[in-house]
This record gives structure tokens, sequence and C-alpha cells, in this order.
């Protein structure tokens, strides 16, 4: 199913996205889309069964921003600590993972209509070569797109990202290139993997957990609306999220 769907909204919907944008809207949203195991078992299907519906309601996740004007969306798709599961469901996780980035590739006309930049964030390195390359090429695509941007973080915990951005500055101060006294808050800031972007005026965790499962920590440190929605969330869960933020 494509990544990014021009389905119009419906007449509730677009009053109440146009009742929202008489107020300040977030910029960048951030969404911890879990709870597909749960949903797997409370339907009683197969648990790869519950990642692909995951998916098609990040799909549809990702249309409702774009009619709300939400110019960036960061997306929690894959931690790094998901690969103690068993090899049978991360093995499904990284095919599913192979179809969809292949799709994403397919789908080149609509990621240019809608200027979608893609970014895919996290330690790649543990990735199967082949899902590199499709990433790689995804992320080279749609780099010169500057309208609206799509953050995958996959292979990522913020531990991880933190832990690399100090490696990054101790080899800096070691190789001479930056002075001890240089190591502040910002430069660390900007060697996150989300230094591109704006940290994120809302987070939304759509199982209705609210743990922040190593999700963002730094970025979400000072100005963090956390919104948990209900499993399968629909329009007006998300707009009810937004209104959080706007009190």
């Amino acid at each position: 199913m494509s990544w990014i769907r021009d389905k119009e909204l419906s007449l509730i919907e677009r009053l109440c996205a146009n009742v929202l944008k008489a107020g300040p809207m977030p910029k960048h949203v951030a969404f911890i889309m879990d709870g597909n195991r749960r949903y797997a078992k409370k339907c009683h299907v197969e648990r790869q069964e519950g990642h692909s519906q995951g998916f098609e309601k990040l799909a549809e996740t990702l249309r409702w921003c774009l009619n709300l004007g939400i110019c960036e969306v960061t997306v929690y798709a894959f931690s790094i600590e998901n690969f103690k599961r068993s090899k049978e469901e991360v093995d499904g996780l990284m095919e599913l993972a192979r179809q969809k980035f292949t799709r994403l590739l397919e789908e080149k006309d609509k990621l240019q209509k809608h200027e979608v930049c893609i970014r895919v964030i996290g330690d790649l390195s543990l990735l199967p070569l082949d899902i590199q390359k499709l990433i790689a090429q995804a992320v080279l695509e749609t780099k010169a797109y500057s309208k609206c941007f799509l953050n995958v973080c996959f292979a990522y915990t913020s531990r991880h990202e933190v832990t690399n951005a100090v490696c990054e500055v101790a080899r800096g101060v070691q190789e001479g290139l930056i002075e001890p006294r240089d190591v502040t808050e910002n430069l660390l800031d900007q060697c996150l993997y989300t230094s591109h972007s704006p940290d994120p005026d809302l987070l939304i965790r759509t199982s209705g957990e609210v743990r922040l499962s190593d999700f963002l920590l730094w970025q979400t440190s000072q100005r963090l609306y956390s919104s948990p929605l209900v499993d399968r969330s629909n329009f007006l869960e998300l707009i009810e999220a937004v209104l959080r933020y706007h009190v």
C-alpha cells in the first residue's frame, strides 16, 4: 500500500481541520507507532499481519498530517532493542521494511508532488545490506525536496544517538579539530542524528502507553506535549492530540 495517500478528508474532518488551523499548529509531530503485537493478539492474527496493519495506520496518519499542514513528522519505526525479539519476528520486520522502502521508491511522483524529503535516522550499519541500499536510494531521491519532511527512526535508540554524538565530539577533541572548551550543549545538539530538524512540538504514542521508550529523549526534554492515543487511532483522536498542544 502507498506511503503517501491523496484521499481527501471527509466533510467532518475538513471542518475539524479548519477549526484547528485557526490556532497555533505544531510544525513537527513525533509518533511512537506501537501496539502492533497487542493488536495482532486482540484480533487473533499473526504478528506479521499486526505489523503490516501498523504500517497502514502510519500511511493514513501521514495523510492526516499533510492535510493539517504539519510539515515534519518523525516516526519510531524500529528500535535497536527490537533486534532482541525472536529471529522469526525480526526477519519478518526486515522483510516488511524491504517491501515498504521498495514501494516508496515506486512512488516518486507522489513524493515529488508533495515535495516530501525522506530521512532515515539510526545506526543503519545494523541493517541488512540490501535494506541499507534501498534506504540510501530513497534518501538520495528526495533530498532536494523541502516542503515536507518524513524522518523514519530505524535501528534507533536515543541512548545510542547521544552516545554517538559524544563519540563524535570526543574524536574532534582528540584530532585537534575543537578545543575542550568548545564542547557545549549546542555542539552536542549539532552532532545528533536530528540536527537538521527542530525539536518536536508534539509527541504521540498510539498504544496508550506514556513511556518514551528511549525515543528522542534529548529532543523532547524541554517541550513535550504527550498525547497517548488508543490502538488503531483515528483522525478525531489526532485532532484531540493537537488540541492538547493548543492548551
